[in-house]
């Protein structure tokens, strides 16, 4: 925003007023009243900008956990501001507070802010009437360092970052996007409803979908996951996939588990292959050089298999001490675990590591191609001993507990890396007749078909050249998060995810990704990610204490229902547009996905699942893929609560910006609630893997689950930890956060 200097006062006259205003009745408000009063006398002719957040900050000192209500009194003001400055640059009269929301759309979309198909498909009538909508008092829903989230990255500027449009427009803006493709005698209805779940922070949209709908600029989907194939070409063309995406706003999960290890053979010369290093080296620079239009850098995963012969290179890349030319300090790292290599850890047995090209070569097949079908049984662990055992196959052989140590040691130091649990994985993939999962994403929480992309063919013809491809999966998916603690509370479920995944569904033909395998298996697929937030402030409402049984069973509960919603929404959805083109043979078709999960022929669940499953066989299901709990940082902070399924780190703290602190409290925070606000740090971390056991049964994709520990943790508890996750069924695990460990967060991901 642009920080004009004040030369009259009527700007300070007026928040003057509105401070006085509200400490008439409020003895407690008068101290912020004179305050103000006093930085007026003393600095006349500061910025706006200025001005104000010195009130806020002074409302803002004020807050404590006896009284929250001043991040509601900070964001009050900040409203107001925002307000003034919108008014000013569109030109009206800034006591009315929103302005005219058809000349808005009109001049952002002449400006270039805009996309041109809001004034195509709205008319000026219909968006007058959805104008009408518009409830100028859900603004007060938010805390001070939700409404300065929102305003500072996600509200529409114009090119010189100057303030036009105002919260419940961008909501607006949001709904109307999402259902611009519906029928036309339906489609105001539907805009309505999603305004409805969007303004009453029932819910969030994905960042890009929050930052880029209506937008000329930018994609929609959060996530996607590539597979680099075994070859110069498949490499760099890879490289430009993620570079195209990482500009769009893309989080990246790249697998390279293919690529042949250091020391390997090329065209038959040994020794010849630098390894995985180089190409992970260069997909640091891209994450680096690409950024997502200065308001961040790009963000990938790289994800390898444990029994790769770089595995130690791998494993060492995000350490701070060592040789920097075998460092990437901005990539971040995830490990593909066979229930063979927990096993050899836990019984201390030695682990066994190739070159994917040589058992290619020797062979005769992929290793990675295969995983265990049945718990301690399949065809992975029979072909990892049959290479073991081929006498032609180089081999390296080390203790399997050694490689685990080297996993905690990163782990403790930089939070990474990630844990993809593999078998668990493709057991429980209800597209399993259509191909297999080697890898997840940044956050950990997709879990999607994979295969790379090949070149067939180049020729040239009547002065072009071309290039033909056959298109692998490459894997997109698109997020949404349920706030649990406002939604459950307010017993909105059903309306709620009713029109929830018609909003991911819809952003899947919206979407126009750059690459055009991603938007092949978007159609393909037509995977969504259907998450949840709120999940400690809705215990903390509830007086439910995180480690108790209770807060097991709650889960389980609460999850089988998100389910059971999302799904029958989904079979609606395919009733009345169609199914996925890949649905038959599917899991879900079949059955096998309803019968794993124990939901079919079971007298103790309260939810139709039986008849569920045959509306299933006869009308298919929209999406291939359904639900995913992502980690949901900045837009659970938007929307007031606690980040995805995570503890609070503290009850009170302080958020950082550049120029000065934000005081946050625990949401709802209160004498009653305060008993069950304990930090994350301080939990018994073996209740929040049953709670996400519980949870991870009822969810096809996965969860981006945090462990926390004590920088004290002894290395044999750690790997309990681990042993236990895996024992629990869980297909992934996200951050190892420590006291001593300084970790991102994921943007891309923060539905």
């Amino acid at each position: 925003m642009v920080a004009n200097t004040v030369n009259t006062t009527r700007w300070k006259d007026y928040i003057l007023g509105f401070l006085e205003q509200r400490a008439e009745p409020n003895e407690g408000f008068r101290p912020v009243y004179q305050f103000s009063l006093q930085l007026m006398e003393q600095k006349p002719l500061i910025s706006e900008e200025e001005w104000i957040q010195q009130i806020i900050l002074d409302c803002l000192s004020r807050l404590n956990e006896d009284a929250t209500f001043w991040t509601y009194e900070a964001a009050y003001l900040y409203l107001e501001y925002l307000y003034y400055k919108a008014a000013q640059n569109r030109e009206y009269s800034h006591e009315d507070k929103y302005g005219d929301f058809y000349q808005l759309i009109k001049t952002l979309t002449v400006k270039g802010i805009y996309n041109h198909a809001l004034l195509e498909y709205y008319s000026k009538d219909e968006i007058s009437e959805l104008a009408k909508k518009i409830d100028t008092q859900k603004d007060y829903l938010f805390t001070y360092i939700g409404i300065r989230t929102l305003a500072d990255r996600y509200l529409a500027t114009d090119h010189q970052k100057n303030i036009y449009e105002l919260p419940q427009e961008r909501w607006m803006i949001i709904a109307m996007q999402l259902m611009i493709k519906e029928p036309k005698d339906k489609r105001l209805k539907l805009v309505e409803e999603a305004y409805w779940a969007l303004s009453n922070l029932y819910m969030t949209v994905a960042t890009p979908t929050l930052s880029n709908a209506g937008k000329s600029y930018g994609q929609l989907s959060s996530c996607f996951i590539d597979t680099i194939d075994d070859s110069l070409q498949g490499i760099f063309d890879s490289n430009t996939d993620i570079a195209n995406l990482s500009k769009n706003g893309g989080g990246i999960g790249v697998y390279l588990g293919k690529i042949r290890s250091r020391g390997s053979a090329i065209k038959g010369f040994a020794g010849a292959s630098s390894g995985v290093l180089p190409w992970m080296k260069q997909l640091n620079n891209t994450a680096v050089s690409v950024d997502q239009l200065g308001q961040r850098k790009g963000a990938i995963c790289a994800y390898l298999d444990i029994w790769h012969k770089d595995i130690h290179a791998f494993l060492d890349a995000k350490l701070n001490n060592g040789d920097e030319r075998f460092r990437t300090h901005d990539l971040f790292t995830g490990v593909c675990l066979p229930d063979l290599f927990m096993e050899q850890v836990e019984n201390r047995g030695d682990w066994y590591l190739f070159d994917p090209h040589e058992i290619r070569q020797v062979m005769g097949y992929s290793l990675e191609d295969y995983y265990d079908e049945k718990d301690g049984d399949g065809t992975f662990r029979k072909k990892y001993w049959d290479c073991v055992k081929n006498e032609k196959l180089l081999k390296t052989t080390i203790p399997a507990i050694d490689i685990m140590k080297n996993i905690m040691k990163s782990q403790l130091e930089t939070g990474g890396p990630f844990i993809f649990y593999r078998d668990e994985a493709n057991r429980k993939n209800p597209n399993k007749h259509q191909g297999m999962i080697y890898s997840s994403n940044l956050c950990t929480e997709i879990m999607q078909n994979q295969s790379s992309t090949n070149v067939i063919a180049q020729y040239t013809d009547n002065g072009r050249i071309i290039v033909e491809k056959q298109p692998g999966d490459f894997v997109v998916c698109n997020l949404s998060s349920i706030h649990l603690a406002r939604s459950v509370t307010d017993n909105c479920l059903e309306r709620l995810i009713k029109i929830q995944v018609r909003m991911l569904d819809n952003v899947i033909d919206l979407n126009q990704i750059p690459v055009p395998q991603a938007q092949m298996t978007n159609q393909k697929y037509r995977a969504i990610g259907l998450g949840t937030f709120g999940w400690h402030h809705l215990l903390a409402l509830k007086k439910m204490k995180w480690e108790s049984e209770d807060a097991v069973q709650f889960a389980d509960r609460l999850y089988e229902k998100i389910a059971y919603l999302t799904i029958q929404t989904s079979m609606e959805l395919a009733k009345e547009k169609g199914a996925y083109p890949v649905f038959k043979g599917s899991e879900w078709e079949t059955g096998k996905y309803f019968e794993r999960n124990g939901y079919v022929n079971n007298p103790s669940t309260p939810y139709a699942w039986d008849r569920l499953l045959k509306d299933i066989q006869q009308y298919g299901l929209r999406n291939g893929y359904l639900m995913a709990v992502a980690p949901n940082s900045s837009t659970s902070i938007i929307a007031g609560s606690t980040a995805s399924i995570d503890p609070i780190f503290q009850k009170f703290y302080a958020e950082e910006k550049k120029d000065y602190k934000i005081p946050v409290t625990a949401p709802n925070l209160s004498p009653e609630t305060t008993w069950y606000y304990k930090s994350a740090y301080f939990f018994d971390q073996r209740w929040s893997i049953r709670q996400n056991a519980a949870r991870q049964k009822h969810i096809d994709q996965s969860i981006s689950f945090n462990i926390y520990v004590q920088n004290t943790i002894k290395a044999k508890d750690l790997l309990e930890l681990h042993i236990t996750a895996w024992k629990n069924k869980l297909k992934t695990t996200y951050y190892i956060r420590s006291t001593s460990s300084l970790v991102e967060d994921c943007d891309s991901c923060s539905s």
